[in-house]
C-alpha cells in the first residue's frame, strides 16, 4: 500500500508542476517595451494635410506615445479613440507586433475644396462635406466663392466637388466654383477668358458633358475666348454670348 501511496502522491506533485511550468511559460512577459511606433498615412487619390511626425506629436502631446512602455500597459484603443477625436483624421487603427513595435495605420480626412464664401468665412470641406479648419499647408484645390451655407458645403459642394475631382478633364480645368444667391452655380475654367454657368445644381453630370462636349468640338474651332459666357443650364441646349 505505501508504494502504492508514494506513486499517487508522486504522479499529484509531477501534474502539480507541469500545471505551474506551462502557466509560467505561457505568462507573457511584461518586460517586453515598445521600441518604437511605425505610422502609416493611408494614401488616397486626393492630398491631404498629415504628415506622419505630426501623428506622432499627436500621441506625444496626448500623453499617449507608448514608446518605452511595457507592451501590456499599452491601451492601443485608447490611442485610436484619441486620434480620432482630432479634427483631421477619420479613422485609426493601432495594433502591437513580436518586435515590440507599435504599428498605427491613419485615415485622414480629405479635403476637396476651399470655401471662401460672402460671409468672409474660409475653411475647407472634406469628401463628406462636412467643415475642416484651415492648417498652414495648402494643396490644389477647387475654391468655391459666392453665396455659401454650411448646409449647402455639405449637401451640393461636396458632391459636385467629387464629381470634378473624379474627372481628370475637370479636375484640371475647373480652378473655381462661384455660388450665386440663388444657389446657381457658376465655373471659371483654366482654360479660356469666360465664365461656364450650370445653373441649379442639378443634373450636374449631364450638363458638364455637354460642357465638354462644346470644349472639344465648339471652342477648339471658334477659339476658346470668343464668348464672355457659356450657359449649359438647359437640357439640348447651349446659350452663349460673345465677347
Amino acid at each position: 500500500m505505501w508504494k502504492k501511496i508514494v506513486l499517487i502522491t508522486f504522479n499529484i506533485i509531477l501534474a502539480v508542476y507541469l500545471v505551474l511550468a506551462m502557466s509560467a511559460f505561457n505568462k507573457p512577459d511584461t518586460e517586453v517595451r515598445c521600441q518604437g511606433v511605425d505610422i502609416t498615412i493611408e494614401k488616397s487619390d486626393m492630398p491631404g494635410f498629415l504628415t506622419c511626425d505630426e501623428v506622432k506629436q499627436m500621441l506625444v502631446t496626448d500623453k499617449l506615445s507608448p514608446v518605452g512602455k511595457p507592451l501590456t500597459s499599452i491601451n492601443l484603443r485608447q490611442m485610436e479613440e484619441a486620434l480620432e477625436a482630432k479634427e483631421l483624421i477619420e479613422d485609426a487603427e493601432c495594433w502591437t507586433t513580436q518586435e515590440g513595435t507599435v504599428r498605427v495605420n491613419v485615415y485622414q480626412r480629405i479635403p476637396v475644396v476651399r470655401v471662401m464664401n460672402n460671409l468672409g468665412e474660409d475653411y475647407y470641406v472634406d469628401t463628406h462635406g462636412k467643415p475642416m479648419p484651415r492648417t498652414e499647408y495648402s494643396c490644389k484645390l477647387i475654391v468655391c466663392t459666392g453665396f455659401i451655407s454650411k448646409p449647402y458645403a455639405e449637401k451640393v459642394l461636396a458632391p459636385l466637388a467629387n464629381i470634378i475631382n473624379n474627372d481628370e478633364f475637370w479636375k484640371s480645368e475647373i480652378t473655381q466654383l462661384n455660388i450665386l444667391a440663388d444657389g446657381s452655380v457658376e465655373l471659371v475654367p483654366r482654360v479660356g477668358d469666360h465664365i461656364a454657368y450650370l445653373g441649379q445644381p442639378k443634373r450636374i453630370t449631364k450638363k458638364l458633358e455637354r460642357l465638354r462636349k462644346f470644349y472639344l468640338y465648339g471652342l477648339n474651332e471658334a477659339g476658346w475666348n470668343k464668348y464672355s459666357r457659356v450657359s449649359v443650364e438647359y437640357d439640348n441646349q447651349i446659350i452663349c454670348k460673345r465677347r
